[in-house]
């Protein structure tokens, strides 16, 4: 079990700084804005995604919240980053540049496993 916690809180954190650092820049730098552009994105789209990014990442860092709802962020960001893949790879780049995206996914990965490790006891 306390490994499990560990792991848990170690990739929940390392995911959650993560997502609330990508929000920050979605909103802050030109350069973010710039990346959406490329992508085809609407400019809505970057600040709506920004805010559900650090929404989601405070409420998986709320032990007291339902697992319900936590698990509606787990699965928003999965849904998150397979569509960045799916984005980035759509523009031609190739897949060692998804880099920071694979991280995540496996962040993200290691923070759900641990944490339904930590519901069945």
């Amino acid at each position: 079990m306390k490994n499990s916690k560990i792991t848990f809180w170690v990739s929940t954190s390392l995911f959650s700084l993560f997502m609330l650092f990508s929000a920050y820049n979605y909103v802050a730098t030109e350069e973010m804005k710039e990346a959406f552009v490329y992508l085809g994105f609407p400019d809505y789209f970057r600040v709506e995604l920004a805010i559900a990014k650090a929404l989601g990442a405070i409420v998986i860092l709320l032990p007291f919240l339902s697992s319900t709802i936590r698990g509606f962020a787990y699965a928003g960001f999965t849904i998150n980053i397979i569509s960045a893949a799916i984005a980035h790879l759509g523009m031609g780049e190739p897949i060692t540049s998804l880099g920071f995206i694979f991280i995540a996914g496996v962040l993200l990965a290691l923070s759900y496993w641990s944490s339904l490790t930590l519901n069945q006891r």
